[in-house]
Order: C-alpha cells, then sequence, then structure tokens
C-alpha cells in the first residue's frame, strides 16, 4: 500500500524569547504537521473537505468571487481564539475532521520541538531541515512497522522558498549509508496550496497542533489557549501516529505502543 502525507508548517520558523517579547513572540514551538493517508482514499477524502469547506466558510467563499476550489482559508486564521469559542459549528466540524481521517485509514501526523536557542544562535534553515528529517525517519518507521509489508510513502509540502535546500535534504535521508529511508518513493513534492484541499486540511490540523502545542510547551504564557486542549485534544491523541513535540525543559514523550503522543505532564 502507498500512503500519502500532506504536511504544512506549525507554529512559527523564527526565535522565541516570550509572548510578551516586542518581537520574538509569535510562538514557543516548531514543527511540520497534517495528515497521513492510504492513496485509494485521497480523492473521496479531498471531496469530502472541499464540500464541508464549501458549507463552512461558503458566506467568505461567495464573498471573495474565486472558485471554491482554489479559494482558501489560512489555518492561522480560522482557528483563532475567539473562532473556536464562538463557533460551535467550527468545532464540530473539526471533530468530524478528525473522525474522517480516521474513517479514511488515515492518520494524524505532526512532528515538532521547543525552540530554546538563543537569537543569536538560531538558525531557521537547519531547524527547518532538523524537523524535515525527523518527519521522515518516523514515517518511514510507520510504513516499515505498522502498515503492511511493502508500504510505501509519498510527501507532498506546500511550497516553501527554501526547496532546493529542502529537497536535497529529504535525497540524503533517502539514499543515507548508515540508515537509508527506503520507505520514501521520491524526494517531497511541493505544491501550492490553494490548488489542493489536502494541503489546506493539512494546513489546519498544523493550526490546531500549534496552539495545542503551544499550551503543552509554555502552560503559564499560553493558558488563556487552553480551550484548544479542552476541544481537540483528546481526538488528536487518538487519531494521531508517530507524533511529538520534543521540549528542552521538560519530559513530554509518552510511548504508547507504536505511537509517540505528546502530552501537558498535567494531563498525565
Amino acid at each position: 500500500m502507498t500512503h500519502i502525507v500532506y504536511l504544512d508548517e506549525f507554529g512559527h520558523i523564527g526565535p522565541f524569547v516570550s509572548r510578551s517579547d516586542t518581537r520574538h513572540n509569535t510562538s514557543p514551538v516548531f514543527g511540520l504537521a497534517g495528515i497521513v493517508l492510504p492513496i485509494s482514499e485521497v480523492r473521496a477524502f479531498s471531496t469530502w473537505f472541499f464540500q464541508r469547506k464549501q458549507e463552512l466558510l461558503g458566506f467568505e467563499i461567495n464573498r471573495s468571487g474565486a472558485h471554491p476550489a482554489t479559494w482558501e482559508k489560512k489555518g492561522s486564521a480560522l482557528y483563532t481564539l475567539k473562532n473556536v469559542q464562538k463557533y460551535p459549528e467550527l468545532r464540530r466540524f473539526t471533530n468530524r475532521l478528525f473522525n474522517k481521517i480516521q474513517s479514511s485509514r488515515g492518520h494524524v501526523f505532526y512532528v515538532g520541538i521547543e525552540k530554546t536557542a538563543t537569537i543569536a544562535d538560531h538558525d531557521p534553515k537547519k531547524l527547518y531541515i532538523y524537523q524535515l528529517r525527523e518527519a521522515i525517519k518516523r514515517l518511514d518507521q510507520y510504513c516499515h512497522e505498522d502498515c503492511a509489508s511493502g508500504s510505501s510513502l509519498l510527501m507532498v509540502l506546500d511550497e516553501h522558498t527554501e526547496r532546493e535546500n529542502l529537497v536535497t535534504a529529504a535525497a540524503q535521508a533517502m539514499f543515507s549509508s548508515e540508515d537509508p529511508r527506503r520507505r520514501l518513493v521520491e524526494p517531497p513534492f511541493q505544491v501550492e496550496s490553494e490548488r489542493y484541499q489536502t494541503v489546506q486540511a493539512a494546513d489546519w490540523i498544523a493550526a490546531i497542533v500549534a496552539r495545542i502545542g503551544a499550551v503543552w510547551i509554555q502552560p503559564e504564557q499560553y493558558s488563556d489557549w487552553a480551550p484548544f486542549r479542552t476541544y481537540f485534544e483528546s481526538r488528536l491523541n487518538r487519531v494521531s501516529t508517530r507524533s511529538g513535540i520534543r521540549s528542552g525543559t521538560r519530559a513530554t514523550m509518552t510511548d504508547l505502543g507504536t505511537e509517540a503522543i505528546i502530552r501537558s505532564p498535567a494531563a498525565d
């Protein structure tokens, strides 16, 4: 079986000092998140997401004048604290999205890290490549250990300015002399998210992971984001595979069988 994984960034690639810092205040985490689907389920899932997007955001789509197939709402704009608390239809849709991924024999996947480097030492390019390599490693393990024999993987990313470096890093991981990632068929493809419903779905998942991850890593600074955990965390954990956010300050990794799920220490 071939799986396709659709990933987008979550958190922020730049350095983080604190939420109150005048410049470096966007997010304490960075990583990649999205969905893993059997290739046979991709078209049906894409159609389902397209239809639900029109139901949820039809007013905005109509007002834009754009064709719904090329209209995009960024997850960071959709999954604000105000929207999640004010609109029960958004919460219902999100739970339906998790259920749809599960019923499609897919998973949510995310890998990230707490940003602890100083401003002087922070290197966005290295950070992204590190997370991409970690994602490839875990997804290769997923295909090798969790799926049927012979399972393989294709990876689709939202387009990025560092395309050449990212593709090079992926190719090197695939053909490493020490531990090659044999289940990845080709280096990642990069696409325009506005034309891919699946990548838009990955972006929405990434926005949720970014909010929950910030609370996990900095619960004191992001206590007002606790509703994201209340509404979505249990379903996120249930449908995730091989996923986690590494913390530089506390142990938040909990191994459950073949899955690595990150939870706040308060949840343990």
